[in-house]
C-alpha cells in the first residue's frame, strides 16, 4: 500500500468548479500512477476555509468512488497560507515502490511541493 498526494486551487468558491478542479486532480492522480477505482483503499481530502460551496469528496463519488471510503476535513489556518486550495491524501493499493509514485499538484497549488521529486505539476497558464 501507497500514499499518493495531490492538491490543486480554485479560482473562486463555486459549487461546479469545486467539482470540475476536484474531479481533474482525482483522474490525474489515477492516471499517472496507472490507477483504476478498485486500487484506492480510502482518500482524505481538506480544503481550506474559504472554501464551502461543496465537499470536495462528491466529485469522487461522480467518478465512480462509491464503495471507497472518503471524508472531507478543513485545512490548517496557517497566516500566508495559499487561499482556495483542496488537498487530497490516497491510500491505494500499488506495486509501485514510493519513489515511483507520482504526486498531482495543479493550477496555483503547483507551487506548493517543489521539493518533491516525482510530481505533475500544472500550473496555470
Amino acid at each position: 500500500m501507497r500514499a499518493v498526494r495531490g492538491a490543486t486551487q480554485l479560482d473562486a468558491d463555486d459549487r461546479e468548479h469545486m467539482l470540475d478542479r476536484v474531479a481533474e486532480m482525482v483522474r490525474t492522480v489515477m492516471e499517472v500512477n496507472h490507477l483504476e477505482v478498485h486500487d484506492f483503499v480510502s482518500i482524505i481530502f481538506t480544503a481550506t476555509s474559504d472554501l464551502h460551496s461543496e465537499f470536495p469528496a462528491y466529485a469522487a463519488r461522480q467518478l465512480g468512488f462509491d464503495d471507497v471510503p472518503l471524508i472531507c476535513a478543513r485545512e490548517l489556518e496557517i497566516e500566508g497560507s495559499m487561499p482556495r486550495v483542496v488537498r487530497l491524501m490516497a491510500h491505494v493499493e500499488t506495486q509501485l515502490g514510493r519513489e515511483e509514485i507520482t504526486h498531482v499538484y495543479l493550477h496555483g497549488a503547483a507551487a506548493l511541493r517543489r521539493d518533491l521529486t516525482r510530481v505533475r505539476a500544472v500550473p496555470d497558464a
